[in-house]
């Protein structure tokens, strides 16, 4: 490669030797994270996990449950030195293009209110608010409610 080109951010199937790399990013991103524990029971359950590396860097991933006909996001992260260069919505198109490959019709996901950045890049892409899951994450104080947001998928 030439000195001065960027580097090109690629996907790769997550596989167990990202789980710490993968878990101590979420542990940046979230005040209550998934484990590695987490990680590792989604990767043996056969869900779609992706990570995105930039120069072999980790700079995001994203988890996928894909039953039957409907995807349901789990997880999605991008590493805060990297966010606001367009990664997410790499990510995100990727799930989408992903659960459409693999027969899914809607793709389906919870998301704070309190995460203003992810409401508003859900809705860049089309998401539709179809309800709220009352109490549903922990917070510092009490609970906070999700937001279900749902997308058909090409």
């Amino acid at each position: 490669m030439s000195q001065g080109l960027p580097l090109v951010a690629e996907f790769f199937p997550m596989n167990a030797h990202d789980l710490d790399e993968v878990a101590a990013l979420e542990a940046t991103l979230q005040l209550f994270p998934w484990s590695r524990g987490h990680f590792s029971d989604a990767l043996e359950a056969g869900y779609r996990l992706w990570v995105l590396r930039q120069g072999g860097l980790l700079i995001g991933f994203s988890v996928v449950m894909i039953v039957l006909d409907e995807a349901h996001l789990l997880t999605i992260g991008v590493d805060r030195a990297q966010q606001g260069r367009g990664h997410g919505a790499r990510l995100l198109r990727q799930v989408m293009t992903l659960a459409a490959d693999s027969g899914a019709q809607r793709l389906l996901l919870e998301v704070r209110p309190s995460n203003a950045q992810a409401v508003a890049l859900y809705r860049h892409f089309g998401f539709q608010q179809i309800g709220v899951r009352k109490g549903y994450y922990p917070a510092v104080v009490g609970r906070e409610d999700a937001l279900i947001f749902d997308r058909a998928l090409p």
